[in-house]
């Protein structure tokens, strides 16, 4: 499962250099609060207009994998209301979090999106990386077949697959 949670830039990235994202909310840590806040992703954008709406410093949404989290979630109810929201008991290792995006004005639009919205481009991003190395794959075949009729196809294949994977990683690393 996916859930959100809205950091400063700086905050982040001092988490990724210590190894591990222990702020709860704006201006109280892990320790204070005794959970992080964090929503689905029907709710980050409320909680974004609610409590960060005058924040100047740049924010990002962290999206994070529940499966790769090393501390426990639960859903909990807030308020005296009836709506729950995801706490993260424990700092969140930086390896769960599978995407970040970047919160400034130019894009908060396009991140305002929908949960699905987020995920379908997550999606088309991954059908774009596989057609990369596909689309190697068969030229490297292509090739190898031309150069050397008999065993060249598969070589080329092969090599052309090993440099499609590289392209790939390399477009999915400048991604994020």
């Amino acid at each position: 499962m996916r859930i959100f949670h809205i950091a400063t830039a700086a905050e982040w990235d001092a988490a990724r250099v210590a190894g591990a994202y222990a702020t709860s909310t704006l201006g109280r840590t892990l320790a204070e609060e005794g959970y992080i806040h964090a929503s689905r992703g029907d709710q980050w954008q409320g909680v974004r207009q609610r409590y960060y709406s005058g924040v100047t410093e740049p924010l990002v949404l962290l999206v994070i994998d529940t499966d790769r989290l090393t501390s426990p979630v639960v859903e909990e109810r807030v308020g005296e209301g009836s709506e729950t929201f995801p706490h993260v008991y424990g700092p969140i290792n930086p390896d769960a979090v599978v995407q970040t995006l970047p919160l400034d004005d130019r894009t908060a639009a396009a991140a305002g999106a929908s949960f699905s919205q987020l995920f379908l481009g997550e999606v088309m991003h991954r059908v774009v990386l596989a057609i990369i190395a596909m689309t190697t794959a068969l030229v490297g075949a292509l090739v190898g077949a031309l150069v050397v009729p008999d065993p060249g196809a598969a070589v080329g294949l092969l090599i052309g697959f090993a440099v499609g994977i590289a392209v790939a990683v390399l477009v999915h690393r400048r991604r994020r």
